[in-house]
C-alpha cells in the first residue's frame, strides 16, 4: 500500500521537487521593465478613460446625459449579473467535480498519463479555476451587455391593446417579452453546456470518468453530477419547446405568395403546434429521468428517454408536418391556407400603417372628348415641378457657391414656402462648408478658420428663367430674399463631418464680400469646453491629434464641435430610433433647422410579414448619391411607425425630439426607459409644423408592401394575379427603383391641392401602369398620412413610366430634337418623370436638361408632356401643355402677365461682367444649335468660337469675383424685398 500511495500523488497538491535557479535580470533591467509595464497599463487605462470621458462630455453638452447614464448602467448591470451567473455556474461545477473525485484511481496507462497533468496543475489549481471562471464570465457578461435594448423593452413594455388571433396574447408579449425570454433561455443553454463540459473534463482528469481503464466507466458521484446537469439542459429544452409554440406567431418562412411570411399557416396550427406540445411533455419526462439518477445511479433509463426524445423530434417535429403539408395542404392549398392568409393580411396592413389605404378604380383614359377644356384644369390639379432637386444641384453650385469652400449636397430638397401670398413648392439647399475647397490646407485652417457654411439658397420649383436657370427666391452671400431675417451660419450639416474648435482666440472666416474677408467667433454654447487640461488630453487621445493638448490656438472659451451631421446627432441621443435616410433643412422661427424623421420598429408583431429596410428603401437616388443614405441596411422589421420628428439647429446643434405618433406603444416603452428625452407633440411650433412632411423612407417601405397587400381577400392574394411592382427609374439605366416624388397636387376625391408624395406601380413583370399612389404629406392637416391608390383596369393597357420614356425617345421629331441638343459636346439629362391624374387620364411631365459646351451645370432646355396619346416637346411647360391640349392656359389672377412659368425675367443683379458673358455664351450656344439644324457648318463654327470666347470671359470674371476684385456674385438672382410669409419666415 505504501508503494501504491507513493505512486499515486495526492489529488490535493503536487510534489515540490528540487528548485532550479535561473539567472535573474539585473535590478536596472527589472526597474526598466516594471516602469514600461506600468506606463503601458496607464496608457491603456487613459485611452479607455478618454473614450468614456469624451462620450460623457458630449452627451452632457447636448443635454442628453440621461441617455448616456441609463445606457451605461444598464450595460454594466447586465455585464456583472450575467457574467457573475455564468462564472458561478461553471466555477461551482468545476469545484463540485473536483470535490467528488475518487480517492484512488485504477492503475492503467490512461491514469498514469493523467497523473502528469494532475501533478502539473496541482500548484495552480485555484488560479486556474479563477482564470477559467473569469474568462467565461467576461465573455458571457459582454454578450449580455449587448442585450440592453431587449432588457429595457422588457422591463418598460406597455400594452399594444391588440391580441394575436391564435393564442389571444397581447402583441407586447411578442414584441417585448418573448425576445427577453429567448435570451434567458439561450443563456441557460450556454451555462448548462459549459457546465457539462467543464464538469466532464474535471471528472475525467481526476478519475471520475474513465475511457480505457478497467472497471466502471464512471463513479456514482460523477454519474449523479452529470445526470443533473444534463437533466437541467433537457428541462431547458422543454421550456424551449413551450416557447416555440408562441414563436410560431412570429416565425419567418417563405410562402408562395410572399417571402418573409410570419404567423401560423395550416401546417403550423395543425402539425407543428401539437407537435411542440407533445415534445414539451416528452422533454419534461426525460428531464425527470435524468434527475432520478441521483437515486438509481444508472444512465439506462435517461439515455433511453433522451433517445426517444430525439426520435420524437425527428418524427413528430419534422416528418409529421411534412406529411401534413404534402398530403393535406398541397392538394387543396387555397382552401386550407385562406383563413391564415386573412390573418396575415390584416396584421401586415396594421403593422405597416397601410390598413387605411383607399383603393379606388381609375379608368386611365379621359372622359372629356374636347381636350382643350382640360387645359385650365391642369393648373388647378397640380403645381408641376420642373426643377428637379436631384438634377439642379450643380446649377446651384455654379451660380450660388460663391466661394470654393462652400458646397451644396448632391440632392437638394423640396419644401413649401409662401411667395406673393401663395404657397409653392420650393427647391432648397444649404451652402455648407466644403473643406476640399479651402485655399490652403493645414490643421489651423481645417479646424479653426474654416468652421461653417453660410446661408440658404432656394428657388421656385415650378419655373425657370429664359436661360433655363432656377428662379432663385433666396440667394447671394449673405443670402437674402423671401425668407427674411434668420441665423445664416451653418455649423451642423450633412457635409460637416470633421471636428472644429471655435470660440477661442483664433478667429473664424465668416464669409467674403467685396470689402474682403469677414471674421467671426462662435457665440453658441454647443460643443465641449476645452479649458480643462484633462478635457484637452482626453480629446487629443480620442481624436489621435496631439496638437489639441498644446496648441496655442486653444484658449479661454474654446469649444470643440463634433458629431455634426443631423443623422449622427439624432442617432446618438436616441439610439433606440431608426433614422430616415434624408434629413432636410427648413427656416423655422428665424433659425435654420434640420428636420429628421425617425422610426420605431420591431420584428415581433405576430402574423405580420417582415421586410428588410435596406432593400425596400433603396432606389436610383440612394444608389448614385452619397447624401441619400439607405435606412438600417440589414434590419428586418415587421412593424414600423414614424413616431418621432427631430430637429437639429444648424447653428447651436441643439437636438429636440418630438412625439409624433402619440399612440405608438413602442415609443411609449422607450419614453418610459428614457424619461424626459422626448417632448410632447404640443411643443411643435406652428412654423415648424408647416415644414414637417411625410417621410420618404416610410413611404418606400409602405409602397413595397402594397405591391402585394393592396388586396384584402385571401383568394386573390394566393393567386398572385394582382401582384404589382415598383418600376425601375426610366431616367436611370442602372435598373434601380424609381424614387417617390414630392408634388403639390389634387387627387380625384380632393377639393384642392395638397403637398403629396407620389409613386407608380406596374404589373409584376410588365411595363404598363397598374396603379398610382399618393400620400397626403402636409403635416398638421386632417388628411395627413392618408394613402390613396388609383387602380387601373386590368383589361386595358395604360402606358407606364418606362413605356412613356420609350415613347418620348422613339418619336421621330423628339428624337431628332434630342440628337440636336446632344450636338457638339453637350449632354442631355432627363429630370423626374412626374405623373398627375387628370380627368380619368394620366398626365406625364418630364423636364429635360442640357449641359452645353463648356458649361458644367445643367440648364432646363425642354419639357416633355404627354396625355391621352398626345405628346409635346417644347421649350417651356406652358408651351408643351398648350400643344397637348390645343388651348392656351389662363394667366393666374395673382400673377401679372409675362411672369408665368418659363417666362420669368432674367436676373438683373450681380456681377454684370459675368452675367453678360453668360448671356453671350447662351446666345452663341443657341446660334450653334440653329446652325446644326440648318446644316450651316460655317455658322456653326463661328458660334462655337463665340461660345468659347464667352465662356472664357465668364471664367475670368468669376475668378476675379472670388478674389474679391470683381464686384458682385456671378449668376446671382433678383433679391426681392423680404415679405412676410406664413412659412419659413424669420
Amino acid at each position: 500500500m505504501r508503494t501504491l500511495a507513493f505512486q499515486m500523488p495526492d489529488r490535493g497538491g503536487g510534489p515540490t521537487g528540487p528548485r532550479i535557479r535561473v539567472g535573474r535580470p539585473s535590478r536596472r533591467v527589472r526597474t526598466l521593465l516594471m516602469t514600461l509595464g506600468v506606463l503601458a497599463v496607464l496608457g491603456m487605462a487613459f485611452t479607455m478613460f478618454a473614450g468614456f470621458w469624451t462620450d460623457w462630455l458630449w452627451y452632457r453638452s447636448v443635454n442628453y446625459s440621461s441617455v448616456f447614464t441609463t445606457t451605461l448602467w444598464t450595460k454594466i448591470g447586465l455585464f456583472f449579473v450575467f457574467g457573475l451567473l455564468m462564472a458561478l455556474a461553471v466555477g461551482l461545477n468545476i469545484w463540485l467535480a473536483h470535490r467528488l473525485r475518487p480517492p484512488l484511481s485504477a492503475m492503467s496507462m490512461e491514469q498514469q498519463n493523467l497523473d502528469r497533468y494532475r501533478m502539473g496543475i496541482a500548484p495552480y489549481k485555484k488560479w486556474l479555476l479563477l482564470g477559467i471562471t473569469s474568462l467565461v464570465g467576461l465573455i458571457a457578461g459582454a454578450s449580455a451587455s449587448g442585450q440592453w435594448r431587449t432588457w429595457l423593452m422588457w422591463v418598460n413594455g406597455v400594452s399594444f391593446g391588440e391580441k394575436d388571433p391564435q393564442f389571444k396574447l397581447d402583441v407586447s408579449f411578442y414584441a417585448f417579452d418573448l425576445p427577453w425570454y429567448r435570451f434567458l433561455l439561450g443563456f441557460g443553454f450556454a451555462a448548462a453546456i459549459l457546465s457539462v463540459i467543464a464538469a466532464a473534463l474535471t471528472h475525467y482528469l481526476y478519475g471520475g470518468l474513465r475511457i480505457t481503464s478497467p472497471g466502471a466507466r464512471a463513479t456514482a458521484a460523477a454519474t449523479g453530477h452529470l445526470s443533473v446537469l444534463i437533466g437541467i439542459f433537457v428541462a431547458l429544452k422543454a421550456v424551449a419547446y413551450w416557447l416555440d409554440r408562441y414563436g410560431l406567431a412570429v416565425k419567418s418562412s417563405d410562402f408562395k405568395a410572399t417571402d418573409n411570411w410570419t404567423g401560423l399557416r395550416y401546417v403550423d396550427a395543425n402539425a407543428y403546434l401539437p407537435a411542440k406540445t407533445i415534445l414539451f411533455c416528452i422533454a419534461v419526462i426525460c428531464a425527470l429521468l435524468f434527475f432520478a439518477t441521483l437515486w438509481r445511479r444508472t444512465w439506462q433509463l435517461p439515455v433511453i428517454g433522451f433517445g426517444l426524445m430525439v426520435l420524437s423530434a425527428i418524427l413528430i417535429g419534422g416528418l409529421y408536418p411534412a406529411i401534413v403539408q404534402k398530403f393535406q395542404v398541397q392538394p387543396n392549398e387555397q382552401a386550407k391556407e385562406a383563413p391564415y392568409v386573412e390573418k396575415n393580411l390584416k396584421a401586415t396592413r396594421e403593422a405597416y400603417g397601410i390598413d387605411g389605404a383607399k383603393v379606388t378604380d381609375y379608368s386611365g383614359t379621359s372622359t372629356t372628348e374636347d381636350k382643350s377644356q382640360l387645359r385650365d384644369d391642369v393648373d388647378a390639379t397640380a403645381s408641376i415641378r420642373i426643377m428637379d432637386p436631384n438634377i439642379v444641384s450643380p446649377t446651384f453650385q455654379q451660380l450660388q457657391q460663391i466661394r470654393n469652400y462652400y458646397a451644396f449636397p448632391n440632392n437638394l430638397d423640396v419644401d413649401r414656402y409662401a411667395r406673393g401670398g401663395k404657397e409653392q413648392d420650393t427647391v432648397i439647399g444649404l451652402r455648407e462648408l466644403n473643406l476640399a475647397g479651402i485655399p490652403k490646407k493645414n490643421w489651423i485652417n481645417n479646424h479653426f478658420r474654416y468652421t461653417h457654411g453660410y446661408g440658404v439658397v432656394a428657388a421656385e420649383g415650378t419655373s425657370a428663367d429664359p436661360q433655363g436657370r432656377p428662379v432663385f427666391t433666396e440667394s447671394d452671400l449673405p443670402s437674402k430674399g423671401d425668407l427674411g431675417t434668420y441665423e445664416q451660419r451653418i455649423y451642423y450639416g450633412e457635409k460637416t463631418t470633421t471636428y472644429s474648435i471655435v470660440g477661442g482666440p483664433q478667429k473664424e472666416i465668416d464669409y467674403s464680400d467685396d470689402s474682403g474677408e469677414k471674421t467671426t467667433s462662435y457665440q453658441g454654447d454647443s460643443g465641449v469646453n476645452l479649458s480643462s487640461p484633462v478635457n484637452r488630453a482626453a480629446y487629443a487621445v480620442a481624436f489621435g491629434e496631439p496638437q489639441i493638448l498644446y496648441s496655442g490656438a486653444i484658449g479661454d472659451g474654446s469649444r470643440i464641435l463634433y458629431n455634426r451631421t443631423p443623422k449622427e446627432r439624432v442617432e446618438a441621443v436616441a439610439p433606440w430610433l431608426t433614422i430616415d435616410g434624408d434629413a432636410y433643412p427648413a427656416v423655422v422661427d428665424g433659425r435654420i433647422q434640420w428636420i429628421v424623421d425617425a422610426y420605431t420598429t420591431t420584428n415581433g408583431y405576430p402574423y405580420s410579414s417582415r421586410t428588410t429596410l435596406g432593400d425596400t428603401t433603396a432606389d436610383s437616388l440612394t444608389a448614385t448619391n452619397d447624401n441619400r443614405a439607405v435606412v438600417a441596411q440589414q434590419n428586418q422589421v415587421n412593424y414600423i411607425r414614424n413616431s418621432v420628428k427631430a430637429t437639429v439647429d444648424a447653428y447651436t446643434g441643439e437636438v429636440k425630439l418630438y412625439q409624433w405618433d402619440t399612440k405608438d406603444p413602442v415609443l411609449k416603452t422607450w419614453m418610459k426607459a428614457f424619461p424626459d428625452t422626448v417632448e410632447p407633440k404640443s411643443k411643435i411650433s406652428g412654423d415648424l409644423m408647416a415644414h414637417l412632411r411625410y417621410p420618404q423612407d416610410l413611404f418606400k417601405v409602405q409602397r413595397e408592401l402594397l405591391t402585394r397587400y393592396h388586396v384584402k381577400d385571401a383568394t386573390t392574394f394566393l393567386s398572385g394575379s394582382e401582384v404589382w411592382q415598383v418600376p425601375d427609374d426610366p431616367t436611370n439605366r442602372a435598373g434601380n427603383a424609381v424614387p417617390p416624388y414630392y408634388l403639390s397636387m389634387r387627387m380625384p376625391d380632393q377639393k384642392e391641392q395638397a403637398f403629396s408624395l407620389t409613386t407608380t406601380f406596374t404589373p409584376n413583370g410588365r411595363d404598363n401602369l397598374s396603379a398610382f399612389m399618393a400620400v397626403d404629406a402636409e403635416a398638421g392637416t386632417p388628411d395627413y398620412g392618408t394613402i390613396r391608390i388609383l387602380k387601373l383596369p386590368t383589361n386595358t393597357t395604360v402606358n407606364g413610366p418606362k413605356q412613356v420614356q420609350s415613347q418620348f425617345n422613339s418619336q421621330e421629331d423628339i428624337a431628332e430634337s434630342i440628337r440636336l441638343l446632344r450636338g457638339g459636346d453637350s449632354e442631355v439629362e432627363y429630370g423626374n418623370l412626374l405623373t398627375v391624374p387628370l380627368d380619368g387620364g394620366l398626365l406625364y411631365v418630364e423636364p429635360v436638361y442640357v449641359r452645353g459646351g463648356g458649361l458644367k451645370y445643367p440648364l432646363l432646355r425642354k419639357v416633355l408632356v404627354t396625355y391621352g396619346g398626345e405628346t409635346a416637346f417644347e421649350n417651356t411647360l406652358d408651351e408643351a401643355l398648350n400643344k397637348v391640349f390645343g388651348a392656351q392656359g389662363k394667366t393666374p389672377p395673382d400673377e401679372p402677365p409675362g411672369e408665368d412659368e418659363g417666362t420669368t425675367p432674367p436676373p438683373t443683379s450681380g456681377n454684370p461682367t459675368v452675367q453678360e458673358a453668360l448671356n453671350d455664351a447662351q446666345k452663341a450656344f443657341d446660334d450653334g444649335q440653329k446652325a446644326l439644324r440648318e446644316n450651316d457648318w460655317e455658322a456653326y463654327g463661328r458660334a462655337q468660337k463665340a461660345l468659347e470666347e464667352a465662356l472664357q470671359r465668364a471664367e475670368e470674371a468669376q475668378a476675379r469675383a472670388e478674389r474679391g476684385q470683381g464686384g458682385g456674385k456671378a449668376g446671382s438672382s433678383p433679391s426681392p424685398s423680404p415679405s412676410p410669409s406664413s412659412r419659413g419666415t424669420g
